[in-house]
């Protein structure tokens, strides 16, 4: 049999964004109402290892009760799909590889620290946020008191996350498709295509750094290069994370986009999590800057492997 190389890594990056549209779900199950006294009350069934499961959401109302039937519906639509990928999968030749259990445990490590990452990457991005706001959303998908721009980037980097943290996209190329596909994802209700190639000029607030139109094939080839340069995992994360953010290849979400790339380059190889702190950001933003217009890598290098590197051991 022929293996399908090309074709199975895009069916794996569509398996595992259907997988994170799952996990999104606030509500994944059979609607169901049940009566109490006077009142009505909501409730999604599920079966849970052969056993059916029945899970309270709230009192009854028509709108909650439209809301959990989309579920459902989106919910079979979505294993619909993976059942029909799994085929394809089967099909062009793929076979499930082990990761090493260095990898499982910084994928265990970095869904430990998601909301704390997404916090973080959120405060760099300017929303407007705290952390219990920022927990709430990841864990309902809505607040209060924020505008429903910063919901939607917030809910945007929960979907990244997820995504690269996908055991078949952790075992997938860190490569131009990858990062493309990632800046989708937290450009997603932004932009149709939020993975495209920029094509416009764009500037940088407080800089007089002028970013060159990117070119796809100097992209990929330079990106080629830093994944296989033999360094230390560490530093090639910082130096994608630092040339995506450069190079600005996106209209938009390339700060996102980069530190998410770094991080499955790094979670694929036992590395640890890669994102800057709150305090750090100020910092973080003055050497960026300095960066663009010219200073070398190693000075701002220096700052994130100090300053914004996790491991499992610290």
């Amino acid at each position: 049999m022929v293996v399908q190389y090309n074709a199975i890594q895009e069916l794996l990056r569509s398996r595992a964004d259907l997988h994170a549209r799952l996990n999104l779900m606030p509500y994944d199950g059979t609607p169901e109402i049940k009566e109490r006294g006077d009142g009505k009350y909501l409730y999604v069934r599920k079966r849970i290892a052969g056993k059916q499961s029945s899970t309270y959401v709230g009192k009854y109302t028509e709108e909650l009760y439209n809301l959990l039937l989309r579920n459902a519906r989106e919910a079979r639509e979505i294993r619909k799909q993976l059942r029909s990928i799994e085929k394809q999968l089967a099909a062009a030749g793929y076979s499930e590889d082990e990761l090493s259990v260095d990898v499982v445990n910084n994928i265990a490590f970095a869904r430990a620290n998601m909301k704390m990452n997404i916090y973080d990457q959120a405060v760099l991005e300017g929303v407007a946020t705290s952390f219990p706001q920022t927990e709430e959303i990841i864990e309902n998908g809505k607040v209060s008191g924020m505008t429903a721009t910063d919901v939607q980037k917030i809910l945007n980097l929960k979907h990244a996350w997820e995504f690269i943290l996908d055991r078949d996209v952790v075992a997938s190329c860190s490569d131009f498709f990858m990062v493309s596909h990632i800046a989708r994802l937290v450009n997603e209700g932004f932009f149709d295509e939020g993975g495209r190639l920029r094509g416009v000029p764009v500037t940088i607030g407080g800089s007089s750094y002028v970013p060159p139109l990117p070119n796809e094939l100097d992209i990929k080839d330079r990106i080629r290069e830093i994944v296989e340069d033999n360094d230390e995992p560490i530093n090639i994360a910082v130096k994608l994370c630092l040339y995506c953010m450069k190079t600005q290849i996106f209209l938009d979400g390339n700060k996102r986009a980069a530190v998410i790339f770094a991080n499955h380059y790094l979670i694929a190889h036992g590395g640890g999590i890669l994102v800057i702190p709150e305090k750090e950001v100020p910092e973080f933003k003055g050497l960026l800057i300095r960066y663009y217009e010219g200073e070398d890598i190693a000075v701002i290098g220096t700052f994130m492997k100090e300053r914004c590197w996790k491991t499992m051991g610290t």
